[in-house]
């Protein structure tokens, strides 16, 4: 019975389930361990203050000896986006495709930790030896050039990781996808198939990324007498490179504008994954000396995100360019869920000042629909399906995908962030749990604030603060002075004298009930009047806010 079990693989998702974003996935056997991806995900709306959440490796510290490597499928925010933080505390070697590297390397100069990270590039085809693992970079398409999907060997079996893919028959740069060689793997034999969820729900095709540069054209054509303003993704390189092709073909110039933006762009270029004709691209500075149908902008924003190039052109807070009447601005992208509120608002902020918004049939999606999913089956002929990468609901119409692909339902695994799979030829089971909430990063603390933290934040965002002040004689604890209240966020004081007045006396009588008990604990005094005074308020305003209670003592 001690064989099949040491032959089983375990696979530990640690992020990129439950959510869109913070993908990271350790593969486990015997002594060895490699990470795939390690991405970040962005604040909810109740996560106060938050600016990131990044992944939870309390499993892969316990482990670090055990960790080989980290192997990155491609070059977005929710795949490498954490990788900064989480070398500082593993410093794993990392492995990935040169554009991909090239993002990679922008992240880890702004922490200080380019000369003590190791760093391979790897090409398509390339297999690399991490402990007892062999990994395979296969070619796939998506919204980001080389983009890869991974095939691992390890003595279990063959498990086939997609990574986020589309399957692209004419894509702007390099070549298709690499179908045959998942042929090739199916024909081997594939043990887990490990796939792309995000359109899972969506039937068809995905459409080429071709697409979009025939509507840009036709964009371009519309509007010759014009300013247009385009914004989309920073890291789709592709969509970049087709509203350049069109503003060359139209005599424009280009102006790139939003800090990642002008980052991913200038990575792209210097390894080739761009090309930019001669005297296309200009600086903002001297977008005074063109006339306005010359200029085409492109900017970071099209999600709305408040502190973006085109956020702050919406808000007139952009110090070099303002929305005049007539300007086109197109929105090359769909909303992520969740964004919609953020968008429209700056899509209303723009049609106020004049400006002509367009944001239908400007973007195509960079993740594979049903039909290619159902390929990717088809050609693979996995024993098991594991969805990855998406929230329950995707996760579940994959689910019910395999299954009409002929997946036997007891083959196919939805699991949760942390659950420990163990896999072999006759196994397919969750034996366990690891730590994996997600830590938040808040400025330059990370992992410092916590739930209890955001439980404060949440109550002095609904409910406000009162602060409570008294001193009391440090020999009979009679009441010297005070009670003082300072309202923050609750009321306004000026207009609520006598609400004020009668907390102080409601303070006053839980002070002397503690004096006539003899009660000198200052935690014992603080939790009075904390108790009398909330339940006071509650009486009177159906409010309760975070009562501070500060004694000092003469």
């Amino acid at each position: 019975m001690k064989k099949l079990n040491s032959d089983a693989v375990k696979i530990i998702p640690l992020g990129g389930l439950e959510q869109i974003g913070m993908n990271i996935t350790a593969i486990e056997y015997e002594d060895s361990i490699i990470v795939i991806d390690c991405g970040l995900a962005f604040p909810e709306d109740d996560m106060l203050g938050i600016d990131l959440v990044i992944p939870d490796v309390t499993y892969l510290k316990e482990n670090a000896d055990k960790v080989k490597g980290l192997v990155v499928t491609h070059g977005h925010e929710d795949h490498i986006g954490a990788i900064p933080y989480i070398e500082k505390e593993l410093n794993m070697p990392i492995y990935a495709t040169k554009l991909t590297m090239g993002l990679i390397e922008n992240k880890l100069k702004e922490h200080n930790l380019m000369n003590n990270t190791r760093r391979k590039v790897v090409k398509y085809g390339q297999n690399i030896i991490l402990g007892k693992f062999r990994i395979e970079f296969i070619k796939t398409n998506h919204s980001i050039a080389d983009s890869a999907a991974l095939a691992i060997y390890t003595p279990a079996g063959l498990l086939v990781h997609t990574g986020d893919f589309k399957i692209d028959y004419t894509p702007v740069f390099g070549d298709m996808i690499d179908l045959q060689r998942f042929a090739e793997l199916g024909k081997k034999g594939v043990l887990a198939l490990m796939a792309d969820s995000t359109n899972a729900e969506r039937e068809g095709f995905t459409k080429s990324e071709k697409t979009v540069g025939r509507t840009f054209d036709n964009l371009f054509n519309d509007n010759q007498n014009h300013r247009i303003i385009i914004a989309t993704f920073a890291s789709n390189v592709d969509r970049v490179q087709q509203i350049i092709n069109s503003a060359y073909k139209y005599g424009r110039k280009v102006i790139i504008e939003g800090r990642s933006m002008v980052n991913i762009i200038s990575t792209a270029s210097e390894l080739g994954y761009i090309d930019i004709p001669d005297n296309t691209l200009i600086d903002i500075s001297q977008i005074k000396n063109y006339p306005d149908e010359k200029l085409v902008l492109i900017t970071t924003g099209s999600q709305g995100e408040n502190m973006a190039a085109l956020s702050r052109i919406a808000a007139s807070i952009h110090n070099k360019i303002s929305i005049m009447p007539g300007d086109v601005v197109i929105f090359s992208s769909h909303p992520i869920p969740g964004n919609e509120k953020a968008v429209f608002k700056v899509i209303n902020e723009l049609e106020m000042k004049g400006a002509h918004v367009i944001f239908e049939d400007t973007h195509v999606s960079g993740h594979a629909c049903r039909e290619e999913l159902k390929l990717i089956y088809a050609l693979t002929k996995p024993k098991y399906a594991i969805p990855v990468h998406g929230e329950y609901r995707h996760l579940k119409r994959h689910a019910e995908l395999a299954q009409e692909m002929g997946i036997p339902k007891e083959n196919i695994k939805i699991l949760t962030t942390g659950d420990v799979l163990e896999v072999s030829e006759d196994k397919l089971e969750v034996t366990g749990k690891v730590p994996a909430q997600g830590v938040f990063v808040d400025g330059l603390g990370v992992g410092d604030v916590g739930n209890i933290v955001l439980r404060d934040r949440q109550l002095l965002s609904q409910n406000g603060l009162l602060i409570i002040v008294v001193t009391l004689d440090k020999y009979s604890n009679n009441l010297i002075a005070g009670p003082d209240i300072v309202s923050r966020g609750f009321v306004y004081v000026r207009e609520s004298e006598t609400l004020m007045e009668d907390c102080r006396a409601v303070v006053e009588e839980a002070l002397e009930k503690c004096l006539r008990k003899n009660i000198t604990d200052w935690g014992k005094i603080k939790t009075t009047i904390k108790d009398s005074l909330s339940e006071f308020l509650w009486k009177r305003t159906k409010r309760s806010p975070m009562i501070l209670p500060i004694i000092t003592e003469v």
